[in-house]
Order: structure tokens, then sequence, then C-alpha cells
């Protein structure tokens, strides 16, 4: 026998016991996973002698982890009715607008309009079938057959690049699959999704921790909605649309063209963007830049400087920290006057102020800008400018695209860019990866490296940062009239030695440890690149890695 706490109460149950077999029956399919110990299991996990004296704890669609495990489900049943229909069609998933996935045939044959209401109808019968989903664990070459036998390739491919030398598998109705991710115990448990046509693919919707474990109302995006239209077919044309794509250009000793290829696609964005603002220069007065963490802000400001100045165009940057209210100031604002300090509201900036300085300034006046002492936490007065006609200003900052911090100025007067790595790339054709996790990737590896912050505490910001995030970034990101994407194909190849190092630091009783495992499983499949010297010292990945030429 072994000693467990189960909901907070010790409780004596026998080796190999199910979590599962602990659960009322009436309750089995409103939970999804559970945490045992530190560490996430499935709710048919056997409980074994080292889980003595562990704590287990049940999830709802109200825990993250369970909402990742509840999306994995419900892409293997849609892989696997596309499998029972039409066997020989491949379909890749991928996240796409409205925090929706995408469901689109690979098989350039395949008439997706023509088997919506099928696909459909057969992913409701394997849900109503109620079918177990059984774990299993099988040698690599046992799962390089039966991927065969079920057209897997790109699975087959995968596995050589994994370090383990068995691989686990899910089994359910003589289907075979496995999706990166833990699974609910049976069909049956997915009790809530949407599936609905959407060209060229479907787009499958499910319930989010953050929405109260309801499905998001599908809001179109059409901006975002073509940014990752054009990440996904350059991927395709650039054929780097899964991880096996790009560790074969690094064994293949593609290294050097391949760096050149993705930082080629950045200069070509840059050019396109340059054309913009040069066409519409005598109109333009304000260039706005926003994007969330870790999307290379700061270098891709001084990177379109240089672009405009090569058109003889030469802008003024004004730094939007600067008018920062000082702490007491907001504290007064907000009502607290102890406590935690929402610094990312807009209203810690002084938007009258700015907004006066905007318009004296486009309208020909000198102005005195003010500065932010973040030593003293005080405004002083910083430096004296003009601006020329036909001469830009450029703003960067977290409200940079929302109208109320530049409602003095006309929005044909106004430029807005929104900048953020739109990767469509994929571990396999089922499992794609996540944009979130590459951004908090970039993110650990500069915080480790310029600001001696460990990657636990990064983690432990990291959510904080998301609530800001979509509060005051994503609502405006489809009022930009251009869209840059930041990512760099070969990013993860480059930051994963860094990014391991720092994350293995952390231990299973880390509280950080449940999202450092789920990051390693990511970067494990990546090859390195070594040899950082061939990556140029204007490239955004700098800002993150060092050695770059601009003063970030």
């Amino acid at each position: 026998m072994i000693k467990v706490f189960f909901n907070g109460k010790p409780l004596s149950v026998e080796e190999g016991t199910r979590v599962l077999e602990l659960v009322d029956p009436k309750d089995r399919k409103k939970l999804v996973v559970c945490r045992v110990g530190a560490q996430i299991r499935e709710l048919n996990y056997k409980l074994s002698e080292k889980d003595d004296g562990a704590a287990i704890g049940l999830l709802n669609l109200n825990d993250a982890e369970a909402g990742r495990a509840y999306s994995a489900t419900l892409r293997y049943i849609v892989a696997m009715a596309f499998h029972n229909l039409y066997p020989d069609v491949h379909v890749r998933f991928s996240y796409n607008i409205s925090r929706s996935i995408s469901c689109q045939a690979i098989t350039k044959s395949f008439n997706m309009a023509r088997a919506v209401d099928a696909i459909t109808a057969e992913v409701k019968r394997i849900i109503e079938a109620d079918l177990p989903i059984e774990r299993i664990t099988v040698t690599i070459e046992e799962a390089t057959k039966i991927y065969k036998e079920f057209h897997l390739e790109d699975k087959s491919a995968i596995l050589r690049y994994r370090p383990e030398s068995t691989v686990h598998l899910y089994r359910c109705g003589g289907y075979y699959n496995y999706l990166h991710n833990y699974m609910v115990p049976s069909t049956g448990c997915i009790h809530n999704y949407r599936i609905t046509p959407y060209s060229p693919g479907l787009i499958i919707q499910y319930p989010r921790h953050d929405f109260d474990s309801n499905i998001p109302e599908f809001e179109e995006e059409a901006t975002y909605c073509k940014t990752l239209q054009r990440a996904y077919n350059w991927a395709e044309k650039a054929n780097v649309q899964t991880v096996s794509d790009i560790n074969r250009k690094i064994e293949r000793g593609e290294v050097l063209e391949f760096v050149q290829m993705c930082e080629a696609y950045h200069n070509r964005q840059l050019a396109e963007l340059g054309d913009a603002i040069e066409r519409e220069i005598e109109d333009v007065r304000l260039v706005a830049i926003a994007g969330p963490s870790s999307s290379g802000k700061t270098t891709f400001c001084n990177r379109l400087r240089i672009e405009l100045l090569s058109r003889g165009i030469n802008p003024v940057t004004i730094s939007m920290d600067d008018y920062y209210f000082d702490k007491a100031t907001i504290r007064k604002l907000q009502g607290k006057p102890t406590g935690e300090l929402d610094l990312e509201h807009i209203n810690c900036l002084d938007i009258e102020r700015f907004n006066k300085d905007l318009f004296d300034l486009i309208n020909g006046e000198t102005v005195t800008l003010p500065r932010f002492n973040f030593t003293t936490d005080c405004r002083e007065e910083g430096k004296t400018i003009r601006v020329d006609q036909n001469v830009p200003i450029i703003i960067e900052g977290i409200h940079a695209l929302n109208e109320k911090l530049t409602k003095s100025i006309p929005k044909h007067q106004k430029f807005k860019i929104y900048i953020a790595p739109h990767a469509q790339l994929n571990i396999d054709d089922h499992s794609p990866l996540s944009i979130t996790s590459a951004r908090l990737i970039r993110r650990i590896v500069r915080d480790m490296k310029f600001r001696n912050c460990p990657a636990a505490t990064t983690i432990d910001m990291w959510q904080s940062v998301r609530n800001g995030e979509f509060r005051w970034i994503y609502p405006n990101q489809e009022n930009a009239d251009y869209v840059f994407n930041s990512s760099l194909g070969y990013e993860l190849c480059v930051l994963k030695k860094q990014a391991m190092a720092a994350l293995t630091q952390i231990t299973a009783s880390d509280p950080q440890y449940l999202a450092a495992s789920r990051l390693i499983k990511t970067l494990k499949y990546f090859r390195d690149i070594d040899d950082d010297s061939i990556i140029p010292c204007n490239s955004l990945l700098r800002e993150f890695i060092g050695g770059s030429c601009f003063r970030v």
C-alpha cells in the first residue's frame, strides 16, 4: 500500500491504482488531467511507490495544463476522423486567429469543402462512442512501423532526433498517434468544441481556461489572418514547415544559407515598410510600433530607422517611457496607497502631455521633451527639439497602437506597425509549436544573459506579462497598417543551448517545473547551431543572444 493525499485528505491505495479510480464516476467527464506531486499526469496514470506521500490534485478546464491536454485530444480525434474516412489524405494543424486551431489538407488534390460534413459527423461519432484512449510505450523501431502503417511519415522523421530510446503512443479504437502532449482518458471527455469551415480548411475551437472554460466567440481578424497565411506560405516555399525540415538543412551543411535566407525575409519586410512609408511621406507624421514581449522591437526600430535613412527620410525617435508618471501619482490614479501597482495600465502615462508634445512637434513648434529618471522615479527636463516637415516621429511601446495615446493626431497622419514572431512551424503535421513558447524562450535567454535573471524568475512573471498583452496589445493589432513577422526559422537551434542550460536548473520540486519541462520537450528535437558568428550583427536575434551592433 502507498499513502497519498487526495483532495487534501490522506488515503491509502494499492500500488497500480489509477487516479481515475479515486474519482467519483459522475465527476470523471468533468476532469481532464491531474497533478501528482509536482508532475502533470493523465487520469489513467498508475500510482507507484515513487508517489508515496504525494498530493493529488484534479484539474478541469479552468487550468492551462488541462486546456493543452483537451486541445491535443481534440486534434487527435479530428486526425483519427480523417484517417477513418480518408486514409490517404494528410492534414496539418496550426495555430490560427481568434485563438483557434486551423486544419488544412496538405494533400493538394483533396477538396476540404466537400468533406466538412463527413468529418464533423465522424468526430461526433468517435466522441459519442466514448472510446478509451490508452497510452503505450514502444521502441523507436516499433513506432516507425506503426507510423508507416498509418501514413504518418512526418512523425517517423522526428523520431531520429528524439534522445530517448522509447516512444509514447496513444491507441484508440485501433488508431495510433502521438501529439506531444497529455491526453484525456476517453473520447467521451471531449464534450465542448466547434468545427467550422474556414477557407482553405477548418477552424477548430475549444474551451479556454482564461474564458471561464468557455469557447471564445470567433472573431474575424483579417490583418492577423493574412500575416499567418503569409508565414505559412513562406515556410512552405522555404521548406521549413517542421522541425525535421530545419534539422535536415543543418545536417546537409546548409546552415549559412539557411540563416541568410531567414534574414533576407526580414530585409524584404523592411523594404516593404520603407516603400509604404515613403509613398505616404507627405502625410505620415507618426510611425507607431507595438508588439508583445520579446518580439525584437528595439532592434527592429533601429533597423527601420536605417531603412528610412537610406531613402532620405530622417526620423526622430521619442521614448514613451519618458512620459510615465512617478509612482506616487500612479498610486493616486489607481487608488492604491499601498500594494502592487499595474504599471502597464495606459493611465500610467501622461497622455495629455504626450499628445500636446506630439501635436506641437508635428506643427513645427520647438518642444522640450521630458526625461524620466528611473533612479529618482521622477521626470526631468530632457532635450529640446524641433521636427522639420516630412520628418516622421517614431514611437514604440505597449500602448503605441492605442488611439487614446495619440488622439491629437489625425489617423491619416499615423502609420501603425505591429511586430511579433508568427512562426508557422510544427514538430510534426499534427503538433504545432506555440508562438508564445518561442517568445518565452527568447526572453529566458535574454534575461539570463543581460539581466542576471534566472529562468525560474522569468517564468514566474510570464503570466503577468501575458495578461498585459491580452489587455493592451492584442486588441489593437488589427489597427496596424503593417505586421512585421519577427520570427527567424533558425532561432531555436541557436537559443537551444543557452535555454536548456537555464531550464535544467529548475528541479521537479520547483513551482516552475511544468513550464520548464514543456519548453525542454520542445527544444530537445532541434539540432544545435553552434557557430553564431554567421548571424549578422544587426539580426533581431542578437537582441537576445548578444553581439548586436545596436545599443539594445
